[in-house]
């Protein structure tokens, strides 16, 4: 099972997020975090707050080993726009639309096997207490 998040309402164009999304599509998850950090666009930061969170829900959700995580896939779709507008020459105004999207990044990765722990420490008191008998 694989690792979601998403951001809703990034106050970015999708078209300019989505070409810092494509760099990192495909990629682990620990390089993608390091493109992130050297690439020089306002939208690397959201896009790095999902992976990061997505890295976060694979590890304590769904008990995903860290160095084994790699982006399953990563994509970008418009949101809602706010629609303002702005005065021009003789009394008339342009609109103006300001461009939301949202990020949706899916994790995939080797998982942990599960603790059993417990189960084991029964059955070993279990066969102890037979042979004393």
């Amino acid at each position: 099972m694989s690792a979601i998040a998403i951001a809703r309402g990034v106050n970015m164009p999708a078209r300019k997020v989505g070409v810092v999304a494509a760099l990192v599509r495909g990629r682990t998850v620990s390089d993608a975090l390091t493109i992130l950090d050297h690439t020089p666009r306002a939208s690397a930061v959201p896009v790095r707050k999902a992976v990061e969170s997505a890295k976060a829900n694979a590890i304590y959700n769904h008990n995903y080993k860290e160095d084994g995580l790699y982006i399953a896939e990563i994509s970008v779709l418009s949101g809602p726009s706010l629609k303002r507008s702005r005065s021009i020459a003789h009394g008339s105004f342009h609109r103006i639309l300001k461009r939301t999207s949202h990020i949706r990044v899916v994790v995939d990765g080797i998982q942990r096997p599960p603790k059993v722990v417990k189960k084991v420490e029964e059955k070993q008191t279990s066969v102890k207490a037979k042979e004393t008998k």
